[in-house]
């Protein structure tokens, strides 16, 4: 896969709903740790009515139609995660908003502005265990792979990778934000579920493109 196309959006959406849905029980668990442990819930029933949204709209611009999910997952699933995720997916729609099709360069542009959009709402930074934490060496080793000339789904392998570091490293750091925060040196060896979560979104892209899982 060269392009990703208004239909694979769809798609996309709707493998990250089935992946939400198959890792809700994780996810609580994982915020439950620590946190209110209503993590798995919101993503499955955001992504759930993000997918209804995609499935049953025509609408042709990309960004247009990524930018109505944003907004869909922050009207459906208004908690701090949801809210997060949202904006990056409005954000990033924005990006790319009046295109039909995305290549490796578009794709990275969404990234890097489903990214930035994300650090402005959270108000976070790289080093205090969060989404971002994920985002920040996905979105630039996706964005170095584009400008590199690497085809889309090799691209992508690059965005999966940077993922995986970003996850690996933020689990040594200590909590910042959220419930996650207070406490402090005990977060430490500790995964983030929203950093957890944000890999299965990414997970959703990269299959797809790659025709994998």
């Amino acid at each position: 896969m060269e392009r990703i196309e208004v239909q694979d959006i769809r798609a996309i959406v709707s493998r990250i709903a089935g992946i939400m849905a198959g890792k809700k029980e994780e996810l609580i668990r994982l915020d439950g740790a620590m946190g209110d442990g209503d993590l798995g819930l919101t993503m499955e029933k955001g992504f759930a009515a993000a997918n209804e949204e995609a499935q049953k709209g025509d609408e042709p611009d990309a960004g247009r139609l990524l930018m109505k999910i944003g907004m869909t997952i922050t009207r459906v699933a208004p908690s701090t995660m949801g809210t997060l995720v949202g904006s990056g997916f409005m954000s990033g729609g924005k990006a790319v908003m009046g295109t039909t099709v995305l290549g490796a360069a578009e794709l990275a542009a969404f990234f890097d502005a489903f990214t930035a959009g994300i650090i402005q709402r959270g108000k976070s930074k790289p080093g205090e265990k969060t989404i971002v934490d994920v985002l920040l060496p996905a979105s630039k080793a996706l964005s170095e792979a584009a400008a590199a000339g690497m085809s889309l789904p090799d691209a992508a392998a690059r965005l999966r990778e940077g993922a995986a570091q970003g996850l690996a490293a933020s689990k040594e750091m200590i909590a910042q934000h959220g419930r996650l925060a207070y406490y402090q040196e005990k977060s430490k060896g500790q995964d983030d579920p929203g950093a957890v979560a944000c890999t299965y979104i990414l997970q959703g892209f990269v299959d797809h493109i790659r025709g994998t899982g």
